[in-house]
């Protein structure tokens, strides 16, 4: 298992262990409820607070609170989330950024309206919270759900994902909680097929400027505009080289078009084991682990799968 890193910030904040809470509440009046009291108590603690919701819930969140406003940085989470694997750097840089503070965060990153594909990134997201922040003492994590506008599927996936579930102000533990060890395996959780018409090409060191050319035509095809094309051309030429250098030397680019999306997939024979690939930046001056973080950097959405017989790499680019 990846253990995560004990940091100098984590060390200024006293002995209480990373608390990752989900909030069940109903409507804009429960959100309002089950946030205020927390944020309110935050601005009285002196602690430090960062809140990535959406606009409107911004916009409430600081009438509501007054003076206190003042206290909390706030940010849209569309603007942060729209990739979830963007989200856990955004809360590692307030965590780093506030070494002797306590901290209080608010994230909402699921909402009806995400896809499927980046609904089961967000929630992969939610669990490695627990992972990513282990070490992160003095830090508590509040991300709300509403159960009026979500599936029973997505809050029950939201109580195996979150240690503490609040619901009419009242803290309890998750009795379906998954912990640190079982979201640390690698992740197989199955793609849905690529469609038949899905153009093929095998690939090997001696072969991926043709990668580029396909990835190049297809994005002509597909309508995607610089600079769009040109990142999504940079992102599969940088899993086709890992596929070369760690996935056994050789891999299969797929590639198709979705109604709002582009999509190409690299798969070899190697396996992705680092549960937060990715999710966290390298060190600098580190080697390797540099091509997915820059793959997110780059794209709409990326998934990343290991299963028995190799690893896939799913990349999404919007069409408009």
């Amino acid at each position: 298992m990846a253990k995560p890193a004990t940091t100098e910030a984590s060390r200024g904040r006293g002995s209480d262990a990373f608390r990752h809470e989900a909030l069940l509440y109903s409507g804009a009046g429960g959100f309002i409820e089950g946030t205020l009291p927390f944020l309110r108590d935050g601005a009285s603690a002196g602690d430090a607070m960062l809140v990535v919701v959406d606009k409107a819930k911004i916009e409430r969140l600081r009438d509501e609170l007054g003076a206190d406003a003042d206290a909390v940085t706030f940010a849209d989470m569309a603007a942060v989330g729209s990739n979830p694997a963007r989200i856990i750097p955004a809360w590692r840089a307030f965590v780093d950024a506030h070494p002797d503070r306590r901290l209080r965060g608010i994230g909402e990153p699921i909402w009806a309206q995400r896809s499927a594909a980046e609904l089961v990134e967000c929630q992969r997201h939610e669990a490695l919270l627990n992972l990513a922040f282990a070490d992160a003492a003095g830090f508590t994590l509040m991300c709300p759900y509403d159960v009026d506008a979500l599936s029973p599927a997505v809050i029950e996936e939201a109580q195996r994902s979150h240690p503490v579930l609040v619901s009419a102000g009242v803290g309890r533990a998750s009795a379906s909680y998954i912990d640190v060890e079982a979201v640390a395996a690698p992740f197989a959780e199955p793609f849905p097929d690529p469609p038949h018409d899905a153009h093929a090409l095998a690939f090997d060191a001696y072969t991926l400027g043709a990668v580029r050319q396909l990835v190049a035509a297809r994005a002509a095809a597909a309508g995607l505009r610089e600079p769009r094309a040109g990142d999504l051309i940079l992102a599969v030429d940088e899993v086709a080289t890992n596929s070369v250098v760690h996935g056994g030397g050789q891999g299969v680019l797929r590639t198709w078009c979705e109604p709002d999306a582009m999509i190409c997939e690299v798969s070899d024979g190697g396996a992705i084991v680092e549960p937060l690939a990715g999710r966290e930046q390298p060190a600098g001056g580190t080697l390797g682990g540099h091509g997915l973080w820059l793959c997110n950097q780059l794209c709409d959405l990326v998934q990343i799968r290991s299963f028995a017989d190799g690893g896939v790499v799913r990349l999404h680019m919007r069409r408009s």
